[in-house]
């Protein structure tokens, strides 16, 4: 049976794309998996969690600071060059993380080299979303944005479990040397993918400037972009409202008595949710009003996410925790889909290298804010103010839009009258 445009099933049609795919896939569980080992090495070393600390924040902060060098790179050299050769260097980064843990080296060089792969893969995420609409028609961007989607909530489900079971099976090196095999293989997928056109950058002829003026001109793209402004807006919300749970739904299931437990299978019912939310994302797209698709997506993110501040049964929590995390997933893809179509292809690669690190760093702001916050109001009112960040975006993004700027005419989200 034909697979419908816009499905996941649509997008893996493609040969090139399911490549492509695959690479991201087998690096994206090795990430997961090594971080485990990661702080499991660390601690198991220092024994201190101000060691841990230092060691996650090393293996986020080089994306959000260096990420729209990596757009910029992304914009000026061929994008399956960037891409292998990111894979490449985070294999040799890896291979030294396993040295230093057979040999006993200073335990400063894991975070170190951590952090170290994490500023080499800067480049690669601008570069594959770049490539996607290329790799696959319009009708199908949606299924392949729901799919890369699906195999990052796959990782985040699947790669700490195989790194615990390395763990139980072998010293910390062991995932680290199992890390670098995966980007080895990741490269080799993206490698075996034909290039030429698909891979080059837009205006590749045209006179480069400076790095600092491309990160400016990719910021006013976004700036002056009004439906790009809520777009990113809205994948901001989504990533401040998951970094407040993460510290929320802590709290409450210890709280409730369901303990360390509780909490795994409430983070777990957020990932298959959000898998349960790619799945509608092409018919999502198809829709003729796609801004009230969007503002819907946000209210399904909102109700559930307060809700579980009145809901005291596990059974309840996970509902919630599947709804709000498809409504949150829903809106990623939106997002990244019409990105994708309504910023000129000279400058997405600079814009998205600078909203994908903005979108990371509401992750670390949500996290940062929840405890204030729960000092401040409760842990009541905290949780209910998660779904009132949403619902209060949602309306933000109903009202009508201004004029669209000087980029090209919108396509996705402008479809509908302006006072829709």
């Amino acid at each position: 049976m034909t697979a419908a445009p816009g499905t996941m099933r649509g997008a893996l049609r493609h040969s090139g794309f399911r490549r492509l795919l695959a690479g991201l896939a087998v690096s994206q569980a090795g990430d997961w998996l090594y971080n485990v080992a990661l702080l499991a090495f660390v601690y198991e070393r220092t024994h201190s969690a101000g060691w841990l600390a230092a060691t996650t924040a090393a293996r986020v902060v080089p994306l959000v600071v260096l990420g729209p060098l990596g757009g910029v790179i992304a914009d000026r050299f061929d994008r399956q060059y960037v891409m292998v050769v990111s894979d490449l260097a985070r294999a040799v980064l890896m291979l030294g993380l396993g040295v230093v843990a057979l040999a006993g080296l200073p335990v400063v060089l894991a975070p170190v080299l951590a952090g170290l792969a994490t500023a080499a893969a800067a480049p690669y995420p601008p570069s594959a979303a770049a490539s996607t609409p290329r790799l696959v028609p319009g009708a199908d961007l949606a299924g392949a944005n729901a799919a890369r989607a699906v195999v990052g909530m796959g990782a985040v489900a699947a790669g700490p479990g195989v790194g615990a079971v390395l763990l139980l099976v072998g010293p910390p090196s062991t995932a680290f040397l199992v890390n670098a095999v995966t980007f080895a293989l990741s490269g080799l997928a993206v490698l075996s993918v034909p290039g030429g056109a698909v891979f080059q950058p837009a205006g590749a002829a045209r006179e480069r400037r400076g790095i600092v003026a491309d990160v400016v001109t990719g910021a006013r793209a976004l700036r002056s972009h009004p439906v790009a402004v809520r777009l990113v807006g809205a994948d901001v919300v989504c990533s401040v409202v998951y970094g407040m749970q993460t510290v929320l739904l802590m709290l409450l299931t210890r709280e409730l008595g369901y303990g360390d437990a509780g909490y795994g299978y409430v983070l777990a019912g957020l990932g298959a949710g959000g898998i349960l939310g790619t799945t509608v994302a092409g018919r999502a797209d198809r829709s003729p009003r796609p801004r009230a698709v969007l503002v819907g997506a946000l209210l399904v993110l909102a109700v559930p996410s307060a809700l579980m501040a009145v809901t005291p049964s596990l059974a309840g929590l996970l509902v919630w925790a599947v709804v709000g995390g498809a409504g949150a997933v829903l809106v990623e893809v939106l997002c990244e889909t019409a990105l994708q179509r309504e910023l000129d292809e000279e400058v997405f690669t600079r814009a998205y290298g600078i909203a994908l690190p903005v979108s990371i760093a509401g992750i670390v702001v949500g996290s940062l804010v929840a405890a204030p916050l729960v000092a401040l109001v409760g842990l009541t009112g905290a949780i209910i103010g998660t779904g009132l960040l949403a619902g209060g975006y949602a309306v933000v993004v109903a009202l009508p839009r201004r004029a669209a700027g000087r980029h090209r005419a919108a396509v996705a989200l402008v479809r509908e009258p302006a006072a829709a």
